[in-house]
């Protein structure tokens, strides 16, 4: 037997990897071998004599693939989260080849012969809902790849895939070292305004790099409290500036040709495949099923939201020129006057705030949310191996007290691991070849301190962040294909951004937002001003949102991507919609990881808003019941999480529901909603 522990049996709790053993050198030949087993897997499947069955077509593709499942979830996750230069050589080598043997499993003309016949004769299988499902779908997945095109297209679309993951994968690292190597240091005298947490996380930032005084990185959970508290305008400045040019600087590292060679390839593939655009190929297969749906909808909220950016703009201006500020509010001035404007308005200091806020409080509101609304609870295990000293594990059981799976928390912020918040798998649910748990895995970028002080907005991602994990955890689908977060790409936010409304739940705060010291409950005075600022800031909130939104859309529509001066596109883009004075997109170009360093969100970032629709309107239901966690409505909130892919998602929503969803709870709840 192999010593290769990535080829070896797992003896550990749950089958979580075993993490100490593992080395960046086990990965290629772990790929290798894992790469050889599906293709001679597939093999059989095409050339089996009996004619195609469920069972012995699509069942058994289900099953094909665990090697490399485990393998890739296992190097996938550990790239994320621990890259090293070694484990990212691996990443640059591997990702196109992996990409490769993918787009030839899935455009095997033999697989695709066997589905289709199966497709064809549907309706005489007798298949439960879930199969059936299964079974159009992957027909679907199969056709929308290519699988029934010609050879010459077929390999023209392999091409294709192999060289956008190249690029993918190097435009990830390039953000990644642009965040890594940028760093600011302070002096004493430098930290004018900033509160006890945000010094605290900067001297321990400054510590980890070896450096005596205090950093600010380019973490959000850095550079964004910096931004919002300091008074040191040109160290604000500063501080901006390195945020928004992540991948433009010169050189290797300047994200923009690779940004045009991405596009040109992606529409490229789109022609092939029969759609004029990439966002026209990319929504026929989601709920908006075209372009145009989109706009109609980030639309309806840009109007909106700019008017109340504009009702922002002349408070926060009649607030700086008091103060003694002199001339128009930049983009670097903003965050720092709507905090000064809030604590003015609405007597609402968020540095007053963090003390009741601390990760274990948060975490234990997340946890008892979700044994109030769905029965589960989570218990932090010992005994199980971990790839960083930063990451806990729990075992979330049922109410019958028995394991239902595993979920691993990676908080903090750190070199080597991206920024942003995410969730993903290690293993996901399923039972059609006997019953599997899964191992969910939830990281968020918090900055390190002792004791963990949490924002409203950083405990609202651990809220949402841990939305996707119970997508994972609760999830009852029979095959892999259908388990848990795999479902339709602007279905997939909904049961994120649904909890995370229970964090506003003032039953959750009284119960948990307590002072990191003495214990005290947040005072009631300081937990009603919260609640009623929550609208502050939402027309920059939004439009923040919104214009990056439809920018991606604009570039995945555009006629000729391959000439794109992407500096002077995104300029003449928000001039064209109106972008107001002092205003950049949430996510430029250069830096739009969601869109560029993979294809997961390409032409798809919407979904964020329209899931908010279906969030906003969901949890209209429960405040019209009078109680966030009626019973009966959890019980059809918990069948969502449960079903994954084995059924539509709007028929999934309508039966909880009772009706499709409303927009209107979304700009009520915004505050967008004009008297």
């Amino acid at each position: 037997m192999s010593d290769n522990p990535l080829l070896q049996a797992w003896t550990t709790p749950f089958g979580v990897p075993p993490f100490n053993l593992i080395r960046a050198a086990h990965f290629p030949p772990a790929f290798d071998q894992a790469m050889a087993a599906h293709r001679a897997e597939v093999a059989a499947i095409a050339g089996t004599a009996a004619a195609p069955s469920f069972g012995n077509t699509l069942a058994t593709l289900e099953g094909a693939g665990r090697l490399l499942d485990r393998v890739r979830s296992c190097f996938s996750n550990l790239v994320s989260s621990q890259a090293s230069e070694a484990l990212q050589a691996v990443e640059r080598d591997y990702a196109p080849r992996l990409a490769r043997h993918r787009t030839e499993i899935t455009l095997d003309p033999a697989i695709f012969a066997r589905i289709g016949a199966l497709h064809a004769a549907r309706d005489s299988l007798d298949l439960a809902p879930d199969e059936r499902r299964l079974l159009e779908r992957t027909h679907a997945g199969l056709v929308r790849a290519g699988a029934g095109l010609d050879p010459a297209a077929r390999a023209r679309l392999t091409e294709l895939s192999t060289r956008l993951a190249t690029l993918h994968t190097a435009f990830g690292q390039n953000v990644l070292r642009d965040e890594t190597d940028w760093q600011m240091l302070l002096a004493e005298d430098e930290l004018d305004g900033l509160p006890g947490f945000a010094r605290d996380a900067a001297r321990q930032a400054a510590a980890e790099r070896g450096l005596d005084g205090w950093v600010i990185t380019l973490s959000r959970s850095s550079v964004e409290p910096f931004l919002t508290f300091s008074t040191r305008r040109e160290l604000r400045e500063r501080a901006w500036r390195g945020w928004v040019a992540r991948g433009t600087n010169a050189g290797a590292q300047d994200n923009r040709p690779l940004i045009r060679a991405i596009l040109a390839l992606r529409a490229e593939r789109a022609r092939l495949l029969g759609h004029a655009d990439f966002a026209q190929w990319r929504l026929a297969d989601n709920m908006a099923r075209a372009p145009e749906a989109v706009d109609r909808l980030l639309r309806q909220v840009w109007v909106p939201a700019t008017r109340q950016l504009e009702a922002e703009r002349a408070e926060l201006e009649k607030l700086a020129g008091a103060a003694g500020h002199n001339g128009p509010l930049e983009a670097w001035d903003w965050r720092h006057w709507a905090e000064r404007a809030c604590r003015a308005l609405h007597d609402f200091d968020e540095s007053l705030l963090k003390p009741y806020f601390p990760l274990e409080g948060m975490l234990r509101a997340a946890f008892d949310t979700a044994g109030r609304l769905f029965g589960v609870s989570f218990t932090e295990r010992h005994d199980i191996p971990l790839y960083h000293p930063d990451v806990r594990a729990f075992e979330m059981l049922g109410a019958d007290g028995q394991h239902r799976g595993l979920f691993l928390l990676d908080s903090f912020a750190r070199a080597g691991k991206r920024s942003g918040a995410w969730m993903s798998s290690y293993r996901v649910a399923e039972s059609f070849a006997g019953e599997v748990t899964p191992i969910i895995v939830n990281n968020n970028n918090i900055a390190k301190a002792t004791p963990a002080l949490l924002s409203f907005d950083e405990a609202r991602t651990l809220f949402h962040e841990f939305g996707h994990a119970l997508h994972g955890l609760l999830s009852t689908a029979r095959y892999p294909s259908q388990s848990g977060t795999n479902v339709l790409a602007d279905f997939v936010e909904f049961p994120s951004q649904v909890l995370e409304h229970w964090l506003t739940v003032p039953e959750t705060l009284r119960a948990h937002a307590r002072h990191h010291e003495t214990g005290e409950p947040l005072p009631e005075a300081l937990l009603q001003r919260l609640l009623a600022s929550r609208n502050f800031g939402q027309g920059f909130a939004t439009v923040e949102f919104v214009s990056s939104a439809l920018i991606d859309l604009a570039l995945h529509t555009h006629a000729d991507p391959a000439a794109l001066d992407i500096d002077a596109f995104e300029q003449e883009f928000l001039a064209g919609i109106g972008m107001p004075q002092a205003m950049v997109l949430r996510h430029r170009p250069a830096h739009f990881q969601h869109l560029f360093a993979s294809g997961g969100y390409a032409a798809g970032y919407y979904t964020y808003m329209w899931a908010e629709v279906l969030d906003a309107d969901a949890f209209d239901a429960f405040e019209a019941a009078g109680d966030a966690f009626d019973p009966v409505l959890a019980a059809g909130l918990r069948d969502i999480y449960e079903a994954g892919d084995t059924r539509d998602p709007m028929e999934l929503y309508r039966a909880f529901r009772g009706r499709d969803p409303e927009v209107t709870p979304l700009l009520r709840k915004r505050g967008l909603l004009v008297a």
